[in-house]
């Protein structure tokens, strides 16, 4: 079992910038993909950015591609999002998935372990 805990969620003004910061405990280790999603109120989770494995392969959704970028730190077992230039349609709930698989994609289905999220919202 992974345990996973998302922190840094805010509301910003449009330009702005975050950083989501999210924990894993438990089995950590195994966590070979982790990634990030983000739901909006009536919106499916849409996949963000993952990174994969020990070579920390990224890959980014077309919507934030040149804005958002996903690190890791295994020493710590923290997923970071750090977040620049953010819209108003970046406002949505955002939340940490992991797996023990070594390939992995931006399909929320590829993951089993989700934390519970956290708020962020961008006013224009």
């Amino acid at each position: 079992q992974v345990q996973l805990v998302e922190s840094g969620g805010d509301s910003v003004q449009a330009g702005g910038s975050l950083r989501l910061s999210c924990a894993a405990s438990g089995s950590a280790q195994r966590t070979y993909c982790m990634g990030w999603f983000r739901q909006a109120p009536g919106q499916e989770r849409e996949g963000v950015g993952i990174i994969r494995s020990r070579l920390d392969l990224t890959s980014y959704s077309d919507s934030v591609k040149g804005r958002f970028s996903v690190s890791r730190d295994n020493a710590k077992n923290t997923l970071y999002l750090q977040m620049n230039n953010l819209k108003p349609e970046d406002t949505a709930m955002y939340y940490c998935a992991a797996d023990d698989r070594a390939l992995c994609s931006l399909a929320s289905g590829d993951f089993t372990y989700w934390g519970q999220g956290t708020q962020v919202t961008v006013s224009a």
